[in-house]
């Protein structure tokens, strides 16, 4: 007989040759239990995009070791299931640096003050804002290493060559220098001091320059200048009234009418970027050129004492 071609959907195609007139049967050539769906353990539920609130997932292991993530696109549905059960332990949140604020003295009472250098008949005194943490500890001025402090004494011609924290004792017989700070007690940065507390210690720095009575006083950063001012004018600074450099017709420590010494004029003052590594305000070039100018009028001072 002829042969007969036989197709079933899919299935391989097979030549079946008939020996008799008997029923056709697939007997022997096709397994139905190959094709009979079987459901897999690790099948994920597929969504229908058609009823999204129907949506039941599966429940959220609590296991530690897992962690779970929400899809804020869900919260678009009307149904709260869409989300599960609630994990029974808070998901990690990323720890947030909170700004520095003022420290009152306490936070820092275990740590020392950070001595005056002070000589007469200096050329200038250094006034800084306040010891840090390094430079208190080590008990030398300017000591952190990101502090540009004698970096810029040595580049603009104020000392001969850059000097190590460790020589801060030097700068009066040497280089006819001092320094002080305006705020005596340590912190970790400026932001740890009040304007009052600055305020506060105005009349202190004009004690000292009466006494040492220094040719200029360099003012290391402009709040500390700013802090000057307030008590001197009785209100803030006001913008396009501030210039680094000399401030002509202000003097530190001037006498008052009555004072025994009224033939002193004051130190002359000058106002510096601040050294910190903390500052970014100028750019490297700015801070050049202001420190440039006070390096420029000490050497022509101590050239002409020589």
């Amino acid at each position: 007989m002829d042969n007969i071609e036989v197709k079933q959907g899919d299935v391989e195609e097979d030549n079946v040759t008939s020996t008799s007139m008997g029923p056709a049967s697939f007997a022997g050539k096709l397994d139905l239990s190959n094709f009979a769906f079987a459901p897999k353990d690790d099948a994920s539920p597929r969504r229908s995009p058609r009823n999204i609130s129907s949506y039941q997932p599966p429940p959220i292991s609590k296991s530690p070791s897992k962690s779970v993530v929400v899809d804020n696109s869900l919260k678009r549905s009307n149904s709260s299931s869409l989300l599960g059960p609630k994990s029974s332990s808070p998901s990690p949140r990323k720890k947030s640096r909170s700004p520095s604020g003022y420290a009152p003295p306490s936070k820092y009472a275990h740590l020392p003050p950070l001595g005056d250098v002070f000589d007469e008949n200096l050329i200038l005194i250094f006034i800084g804002l306040n010891p840090g943490i390094t430079t208190s500890t080590s008990g030398h001025a300017y000591a952190h290493p990101s502090n540009l402090f004698y970096k810029l004494l040595h580049s603009s011609g104020i000392t001969a060559r850059r000097l190590r924290p460790e020589e801060d004792g030097t700068l009066p017989a040497d280089w006819q220098c001092g320094f002080t700070n305006i705020v005596p007690r340590p912190t970790k940065n400026g932001s740890e001091l009040s304007k009052v507390e600055m305020d506060a210690n105005v009349t202190v720095l004009d004690e000292k320059m009466r006494k040492w009575k220094p040719e200029a006083v360099c003012i290391v950063g402009k709040s500390i200048w700013e802090s000057i001012y307030r008590v001197r004018k009785g209100r803030g600074m006001k913008k396009g009234e501030f210039e680094y450099g000399w401030q002509e017709g202000e003097r530190m420590g001037a006498p008052a009418d009555g004072d025994e010494d009224e033939n002193w004029e004051g130190a002359r003052i000058f106002v510096a970027s601040s050294t910190s590594g903390l500052a970014a305000t100028l750019s490297p070039a700015e801070k050049e050129r202001i420190w440039n100018e006070l390096g420029g009028w000490v050497k022509e001072r101590r050239e002409e004492r020589t």
